[in-house]
């Protein structure tokens, strides 16, 4: 099973761009390429998942355990040529001490070499103790080779070349020199999403065209073929709970430019619990399709405000669904299109208006990271305990009505008061925090059921 893990000493080393264009180039050679991202994020995937032409799937050690991630991913690589793993961070960085739940430790979990991205501005000879250190900071790591990035010209690159060949045998698996056609526009969580990006594919193309001579695709072949998946103790994926007699229910999905953060995982784990999703432009469809429940994710809403609020008869669609107790499930971004308005810039526009409260978006992080929830029992799909999941959103809820009902009691995180989160009225929840099936918490085959009894009477809002 040939894969490998790109990674970086530091955030902002240009990994991402380096790990399209790898997976756009081997696609292009014919190559099966399966893509997965470290940690929780969802705009790297959209790309990624774009450039090898499949989904890209999240490895992430905040809600997975060791062996979930293990079996996901030979799932995942199963059929797949190659698999390459966009690391997050830095390379050996994490919130345990020791290290734990690091790019280093999921590279050691999946067997997999691990290819460096190093931003080079300004260094020459200065980089070798770097690249040694990080070979010799865990010996139980496979640094395998480097790619070095935002090199200076010829002259930067030959003496480059030559102090690696003097002081290491580690390969030079790319050199690639700073070009403003490589940038693609950022946002405050990073990469702007693909589903929004007008010349995505464009932009793709330009960038393998320049980047994919820099890189030497056969060498970095050859270093993922030498990959060996260590014999871990694999989770098996829980079986389905829906019977053979279970009628499917059919889920609409928004999915357009203001509205695209789902995890392809998830995604599969509605469908396997007998839903079929039916996806909508919540900026232009006219009214909703015919649905048994709705599920909102999350994205960039208030960069298409004034469109979605434009939009009126979808608004009253939707605010007439929940209000006749269809199951909606939204998350932060759809959160925010369900509340009475979104204010940015100076700008406020109307939105749905079953949330009663407005978003004001903010020019720093309101909640950022990983977050811990626990069940009160408010939840309409029923449920309790904790799990894990996250958020990362620049706006807050105001001016919220008195005697609001949660769903979650905020364990760590913000959510959308500091210590609740998850909005519910009638069959409608609604939270900042974005959810993760996973064996801690099957939420798709809750939601699922959930909307199943609906459908058949027997279960009714509050």
């Amino acid at each position: 099973m040939a894969h490998l893990l790109i990674a970086a000493p530091h955030k902002s080393s240009g990994k991402t761009t380096i790990t399209l264009a790898l997976c756009r180039a081997l696609a292009r050679r014919g190559r099966i390429v399966q893509p997965f991202k470290k940690g929780p994020d969802y705009i790297d995937p959209m790309w990624l998942g774009r450039a090898a032409g499949r989904p890209c799937y999240n490895l992430d050690f905040h809600t997975m355990g060791e062996g979930e991630i293990r079996s996901e991913f030979a799932l995942r690589a199963a059929d797949a040529d190659i698999s390459i793993v966009e690391g997050n961070m830095g390379f050996y960085d994490s919130l345990d001490l020791q290290g734990a739940g690091s790019n280093a430790s999921l590279a050691k979990l999946l067997g997999a070499p691990v290819v460096l991205v190093i931003d080079v501005r300004g260094a020459t000879r200065s980089i070798i103790p770097l690249v040694m250190g990080f070979q010799q900071f865990d010996p139980e790591v496979n640094i395998a080779g480097v790619i070095l990035n935002m090199v200076g010209g010829k002259r930067h690159e030959d003496r480059l070349r030559e102090v690696f060949a003097y002081y290491t045998d580690i390969p030079l698996l790319g050199v690639v020199h700073r070009d403003t056609v490589l940038t693609i526009d950022e946002r405050h969580l990073g990469l702007v999403p693909s589903n929004e990006a007008s010349a995505s594919d464009a932009t793709l193309e330009a960038i393998t065209e320049r980047l994919g001579p820099q890189l030497d695709l056969d060498a970095i072949e050859a270093v993922a073929a030498r990959a060996t998946l260590p014999q871990v103790p694999a989770v098996e994926r829980s079986a389905p709970g829906i019977t053979p007699a279970a009628p499917a229910v059919r889920i609409g999905i928004a999915r357009d430019a203001a509205f695209g953060f789902y995890y392809p995982s998830d995604l599969d784990r509605l469908r396997e619990e007998g839903a079929e999703l039916v996806e909508f432009d919540a900026l232009h469809a006219p009214t909703l399709p015919e649905v048994d429940g709705l599920f909102i994710g999350g994205g960039f809403p208030e960069t298409q405000m004034a469109a979605l609020e434009a939009n009126l008869p979808l608004r009253e669609a939707i605010r007439e669904a929940v209000e006749a107790g269809m199951p909606v499930y939204a998350e932060c971004g759809g959160l925010m299109y369900l509340s009475r308005s979104i204010a940015w810039g100076g700008v406020r526009c109307e939105m749905v208006g079953v949330v009663p409260g407005d978003v004001v978006m903010h020019d720093k992080p309101v909640g950022r990271g990983y977050v811990r929830l626990r069940e009160n029992g408010a939840n309409p799909w029923g449920g309790s305990g904790e799990f894990n999941a996250h958020e990362f959103h620049y706006s807050s809820l105001e001016n919220l009505a008195a005697g609001a009902r949660f769903a979650y009691e905020v364990v760590r995180g913000t959510g959308i008061d500091g210590r609740r989160d998850g909005y519910v009225y009638k069959n409608l929840l609604a939270s900042y925090a974005h959810l993760r099936d996973t064996e801690g918490n099957h939420w798709a085959r809750r939601f699922v059921a959930f909307v199943r009894r609906h459908v058949t009477g027997a279960t009714t809002g509050i």
